[in-house]
């Protein structure tokens, strides 16, 4: 092991030890000291099958980070049959992966759904296109293929921005083989994941990141209950410490996690999650933007204003939601988690 590696190990330890000392000192308080050594079991669920988007929460259970803080931590993989705020509004997940425009459109329906820390800074969402296509505004004009919950997310967003037409957009059928067909289509990806395929497929596709082009929205983020804010702040402390935590150790060494994301997901190969980590890392998801300075998770009021604001002006909301119920920044680590 290097010397960095130890010094960074054992700067983790220290935060850590702080953070427990502080939470033992609470049990004991309280009069709890057999608490004291139980983990609190919590259910986390993630937006899609396993992978490397994932993989910061699947190294802190791999690592023992969750155990750390005193958490029996299960993930449950999300899927095209899951709802995940479903279940969460149900009370059969704790936490789950969210979207502000999501979590926005949430509070407008009633929900008391939180955003309490934003893994990605950026989204990964995007757009691919055939070597000849240089710009995003080379894509204006050409048949763009679009999933339908582009709708009501980055769709509009590209109407307003770029001057794109209803008319251009065609269903994505998240297949690539329509665009690796046809020279003259473009498609929504993820640019951790359809890149990958498309390469595979004969095509290295030139890559437009939204969020490179002001698109607002951070991803990759925890949501909660206001009803577990408000029993449980301390856990909901915990496990957001912990899953920072995690993403700084994936960054570092992503085999831990990346065994657990197979486990789950059996179909996931290593060059798929190689190709995944080095786009995170690539277009900073995780420490771009504020994280750099602020540490990772890190959200902001100006940053929660751009995208309620953008909602408004695609009329995907109305101006009279409160969206700061939307989100809290009382969760995010005192001590920041750098990169």
């Amino acid at each position: 092991m290097s010397m960095n590696r130890v010094k960074a190990s054992k700067t983790r330890q220290a935060v850590r030890r702080t953070f427990l000392g502080m939470f033992s000192a609470a049990v004991l308080l309280a009069g709890g000291l057999s608490q004291a050594s139980e983990l609190d079991k919590v259910t986390f669920g993630t937006s899609w099958y396993a992978q490397a988007e994932h993989g910061g929460f699947y190294q802190a259970v791999a690592e023992g980070i969750y155990e750390d803080y005193g958490l029996d931590v299960t993930i449950r993989m999300g899927g095209p049959q899951v709802n995940g705020l479903q279940l969460l509004m149900a009370g059969r997940y704790d936490f789950v992966m969210g979207y502000p425009i999501r979590n926005i459109n949430a509070v407008n329906e009633g929900l008391s759904v939180v955003t309490v820390a934003a893994s990605f800074q950026k989204d990964p969402q995007g757009l691919i296109a055939h070597p000849h296509v240089q710009s995003l505004e080379d894509v204006k004009g050409r048949t763009v293929l679009i999933s339908s919950s582009a709708q009501t997310t980055f769709w509009p967003w590209l109407k307003a921005e770029y001057g794109f037409s209803d008319a251009n957009a065609r269903p994505y059928t998240f297949s690539l083989g329509p665009f690796l067909a046809n020279r003259e289509l473009v498609q929504q990806a993820y640019i951790s994941s359809e890149p990958y395929a498309a390469e595979q497929g004969g095509v290295t596709p030139n890559i437009f990141l939204f969020a490179d082009h002001g698109y607002p929205p951070y991803a990759t983020t925890i949501e909660t209950t206001q009803g577990l804010i408000e029993e449980s702040p301390d856990l909901v402390r915990r496990f957001v410490q912990a899953s920072l935590e995690g993403w700084k150790s994936y960054l570092a060494n992503p085999e831990p996690g990346n065994a657990l994301i197979k486990a789950d997901n059996p179909e996931m190969t290593d060059e798929q999650l190689a190709f995944g980590l080095a786009k995170i890392k690539e277009y900073e998801l995780v420490t771009g933007e504020e994280a750099g300075s602020q540490g990772i998770g890190v959200m902001t009021h100006d940053r929660w204003r751009q995208i309620f604001d953008f909602m408004v002006e695609a009329d995907l909301v109305p101006a009279s939601v409160d969206y700061q119920k939307a989100y809290t920044l009382d969760f995010l680590p005192e001590s920041p988690v750098l990169p």
